[in-house]
């Protein structure tokens, strides 16, 4: 691709999730990579100090083209708590209203497009905007630039979430099972595998009206970008094509350099390039702990950042994993009925279990947020009992780590679906933050999973599969990746299409004129 061309300019609007915006500033740093373009990225001012802190833990050189730019945005006028512009500082009664919110950032982010414009003599060459901010597509349309989509799930996640809510096709059947538009006959989806918003939504409901028309605006973008990789999604994104209508660009995984062993330019310490957090344990002692243990023993544990299972789960959860034998890192959070960022109690799991697998050197039990890269890139660890989220389930199939299943929210139940049906790396232990779980069938699975038996050995050579993929994917050289393939494509497809774009944008604005 052509470099230093800074007039060139790619504005991006992620979603306030922290699942949405770690994938769209790692995009932002290949794009800048591998342009030069200068690069707004625009969100409300408290995720803005998150974005420029993880951009500046991150970056070693002393100028970079990516600038984080603040919509006006006050949480209390929306009915939030104030100072809450994100959804990992939120309870999940509240995540709608910050949805809604959300779309008020239309007029501010038009005045930024407005500005840049007159700034630069010409519209943004690109507008990249989260899939949830489908209105941004009006706002592109206006100035003449090139709008895609970029959906931070995977192929399959997306194209069962966008037709899922689009079509409601569980709402023309009393059966358990039933098929869904874009996916072939034989696939089938499950109720249970619905979450209870999508499940109880008929069309009018607060969750249709706002997902739906995000979703059918979104689909008048110029294309998708998609956070993952062809060659391990071919299925996936096949739906995804046929679900949208448009062209589709797999440009994952959208991960740091350093942890899929590639030349990298920027700090190779893999937390502080993804988070900002306080972790629970700091990197080099948890590394040390892992360390002690034989390649492929320890089972790590994590629901994700917004996550939580209930007090009874937990229990059972923490006596199956103890009486598996295994090693392992959980990563624990209060549970389900209490402030999910509140400090941890040692009541909620059984009595003197911390103290039993510390003393013997087989658990490690850490508040609030561990260092996840460096724990699923470590030759110890040996299985990842996840929510499903994507980025998490990307980051432990980009290192060979086969995956427990316990979906929660979101598409994290069409994620482990794909994962266990299509890819052979994933056991489904259990799903939903209701589901009854039992201490015995805890045992089992990670027996399953993490034993010697052939399920095990199949399930870590087809992790280790998806690892080559995922890696092949992001090569450069003279034989470049698929997606890094892809990501020049878009980039090309922008440039020629925006002349195009800016023509006829120029007749609406003549046409609106005239009347």
């Amino acid at each position: 691709m052509e470099n230093g061309r800074q007039h060139k300019h790619v504005v991006m609007l992620p979603f306030m999730a922290q699942g949405h915006m770690i994938p769209f500033l790692a995009l932002a740093r290949q794009i800048e990579q591998r342009t030069g373009y200068a690069i707004t990225i625009a969100t409300t001012p408290i995720n803005a100090v998150y974005l420029r802190s993880s951009i500046s833990s991150s970056t070693t050189t002393t100028t970079t083209t990516i600038r984080v730019v603040e919509l006006p945005f006050c949480s209390a006028d929306h009915g939030l708590p104030p100072n809450t512009e994100n959804t990992e500082a939120l309870p999940n009664h509240h995540i709608m209203t910050l949805f809604r919110a959300s779309q008020t950032l239309e007029p501010s982010f038009h005045n930024l497009v407005s500005t840049i414009t007159e700034k630069y003599g010409e519209p943004p060459l690109c507008i990249i905007a989260d899939v949830f901010f489908g209105w941004s597509v009006d706002v592109a349309m206006r100035f003449g630039s090139f709008h895609v989509g970029f959906t931070t799930c995977g192929g399959y996640g997306t194209a069962a979430y966008i037709s899922l809510w689009l079509n409601l096709p569980h709402r023309h059947t009393d059966s358990d099972d039933f098929t869904v538009p874009g996916f072939p006959e034989t696939c089938r989806f499950l109720r249970s595998q619905l979450n209870p918003t999508l499940r109880s939504a008929d069309g009018t409901d607060p969750w249709s009206t706002v997902f739906r028309r995000e979703l059918q605006l979104s689909l008048r973008s110029n294309g998708f970008l998609c956070n993952t990789v062809e060659e391990m999604e071919t299925f996936g994104l096949e739906a995804l094509r046929a679900v949208t209508g448009i062209p589709v660009w797999p440009i994952g995984p959208l991960q740091p350099p350093a942890f899929l062993n590639l030349p990298c330019t920027t700090d190779s310490n893999l937390s502080s390039s993804r988070s900002v957090k306080k972790h629970g344990i700091a990197p080099e002692n948890c590394i040390k702990w892992l360390d002690y243990h034989p390649p492929g023993s320890v089972l790590y544990i994590s629901f994700g950042s917004q996550n939580t299972i209930n007090p009874t789960q937990m229990m059972e959860l923490a006596m199956g994993v103890e009486a598996s034998g295994k090693a392992f890192i959980w990563v624990v959070r209060p549970p389900v009925g209490f402030d999910i960022n509140g400090e941890f109690k040692a009541e909620w799991l059984p009595e003197g279990f911390e103290e039993r697998v510390t003393e013997s050197r087989r658990g490690l039990v850490v508040r609030t947020w561990a260092p996840q890269l460096e724990i699923l890139s470590h030759k110890s660890t040996g299985a990842f009992l996840s929510h499903c989220g994507w980025n998490s389930s990307l980051e432990s199939l980009s290192q060979g780590v086969p995956i427990i299943g316990w979906p929660l929210v979101a598409e994290q139940a069409y994620n482990s679906k794909m994962m266990e049906e299509e890819m052979g790396v994933c056991v489904e232990l259990a799903r939903g933050p209701d589901s009854r779980v039992l201490s015995e069938e805890v045992e089992r699975v990670i027996e399953l999973v993490m034993g010697e038996g052939e399920k095990g050995k199949e399930m870590k050579m087809k992790a280790s599969e998806a690892a080559k993929k995922i890696r092949a994917a992001v090569r450069e050289g003279d034989q470049l990746g698929s997606s890094v393939k892809a990501l020049d494509d878009f980039l090309q497809t922008a440039l020629s299409k925006r002349h195009e774009n800016a023509d006829e944008a120029m007749t609406r604005r003549a046409i609106a004129a005239g009347q």
